[in-house]
């Protein structure tokens, strides 16, 4: 069953629910009154007799009949007795109806009976008075109230039937309106197949529901997008590198097998061997550590993080392994309050990305002191790190993110070209961003920004 026909379909019951609830009282409450106006209407019928024979002293039966009519509405099959102190009757009944003893005893006992005696509703009450104390008994048949029952509940039945058939229509049109912006997701979901990753679905201005659902699809999509696009990039990247020191490998050996050589010439082509075979090594290892850092980077967590603390704990690492003298960290504009020095961030993978960022810069500084430089503004915090190398040129500024993109004039520095790929992925996933800035003569920085999140 669709969402749409079980929506109206609720909508349906619990209006329904509530309707025959509302229904049921009016009935009840509409079946009281009628039962209590009608035992009014006989208390004032016991009323008149009371003082008419009572406070009058005596009258006759055809006198409190004719005051009845006169005054009061005749009921139908209506009766009324006095009795006195011996349970006689003062009038003579035409009809033959009398009540027992133990009816009139139990009316003086209680002061007021009520009670039905088939079709006819009966009243009873206990009057005293200077002559005696006296019962009066009044009863008759309410003939239209079975009538008027019946023809509440009729009324009530088809007006349930038909404003529960409109219920059910309009549940239908509600449901269809408000699952009406779901409808356009799920047809803009159709439209995403593993080709077209890169398709996102459109937003509606709501911050409803509908909306965080949206966001959570276009997550999922960047994740799976991210993840087709590592999975292909790996691929193509592993049989390229892998390939061609292989192909070198194997080219060398099979020209040392073709004749024999000299000591000097295997030598050599051991010398060849090794080195491609040092090359294929470093391959390996930068193409697990890429396939490490893409698995964590499908599931990294973000969470707050000190900024200064990762820095120290950097310069404390590559002192460690440089020397002294040759990791120089700076800070400017240092915030008073701490908790402005917190980024959201993935503290073991900042670690890789800033490592292969500082490891580059030695590479191509040939010695010299690699500078690192915090920076604090408003929103924002900038880590600059800087080298002494020959510099970028303009037209390698974005190529030096892609993956095992090496420069030309790099060819003698060892290196894969993984590393600043792994750096600017990292550093995109902890939503931040990453820049060279380079004359391509002397010197480069790579500045990463993030935002703080206070």
């Amino acid at each position: 069953m669709k969402i749409k026909t079980r929506l109206s379909l609720y909508f349906t019951l619990i209006s329904c629910g509530a309707l025959l609830f509302v229904l049921l009282g009016v009935y009840i409450a509409f079946y009281t009154f009628s039962k209590d106006d009608f035992t009014n209407r006989l208390s004032d019928r016991i009323k008149v007799a009371s003082k008419l024979y009572l406070e009058a002293d005596e009258i006759s039966k055809d006198s409190l009949v004719q005051v009845q009519q006169q005054y009061l509405e005749k009921l139908p099959d209506e009766v009324i007795r006095v009795y006195d102190e011996s349970n006689r009757s003062a009038f003579n009944a035409t009809n033959g109806i009398y009540w027992k003893d133990d009816i009139i005893k139990q009316v003086r006992k209680e002061g007021q009976i009520e009670y039905e005696e088939g079709k006819r509703q009966v009243l009873g009450k206990y009057y005293k008075d200077n002559q005696g104390n006296f019962v009066i008994m009044a009863s008759a048949i309410d003939r239209n109230f079975s009538n008027r029952t019946i023809r509440l509940g009729k009324i009530a039945a088809v007006f349930f039937v038909i404003f529960s058939t409109a219920l059910f229509f309009a549940g239908q049109w509600l449901a269809k309106n408000t699952l009406q912006p779901i409808q356009k997701v799920v047809g803009q979901m159709r439209q995403v197949q593993s080709s077209n990753l890169h398709l996102r679905i459109q937003s509606n201005k709501n911050k409803d529901e509908i909306a965080e659902l949206i966001s959570n699809f276009n997550s999922l999509l960047e994740r799976l997008q991210n993840a087709f696009e590592l999975q292909q990039s790996f691929v193509s990247n592993a049989s390229h590198e892998l390939r061609t020191p292989l192909t070198s490998i194997l080219g060398e050996v099979d020209v040392a097998l073709d004749k024999q050589r000299t000591v000097e010439e295997y030598e050599r082509v051991l010398r060849s061997v090794s080195t491609d075979a040092m090359h294929l090594q470093d391959t390996i290892t930068s193409l697990m550590e890429l396939a490490q850092v893409d698995f964590n980077y499908t599931q990294a967590l973000l969470s707050p993080l000190r900024i200064d603390e990762l820095l120290w704990e950097l310069q404390e690492h590559w002192l460690i392994k440089k020397g002294q003298g040759l990791v120089n960290v700076s800070f400017s504009n240092f915030p008073e309050d701490e908790n402005e020095l917190i980024i959201q961030g993935n503290k073991p993978l900042l670690h890789i990305a800033f490592n292969n960022i500082i490891d580059n810069a030695f590479k191509y500084s040939a010695g010299a002191p690699v500078g690192i430089r915090f920076d604090s503004s408003h929103n924002h915090v900038r880590i600059t790190v800087t080298d002494t190398g020959p510099g970028i040129k303009p037209s390698d500024s974005e190529l030096i993110f892609k993956s095992f993109y090496r420069a030309d004039h790099t060819s003698e520095v060892p290196g894969t070209g993984v590393g600043l790929y792994i750096a600017s992925k990292i550093i995109q996933l902890c939503n931040g961003t990453i820049q060279v800035v380079s004359d391509g003569v002397l010197g480069s920085s790579f500045v990463i920004g993030f935002a703080k999140t206070v």
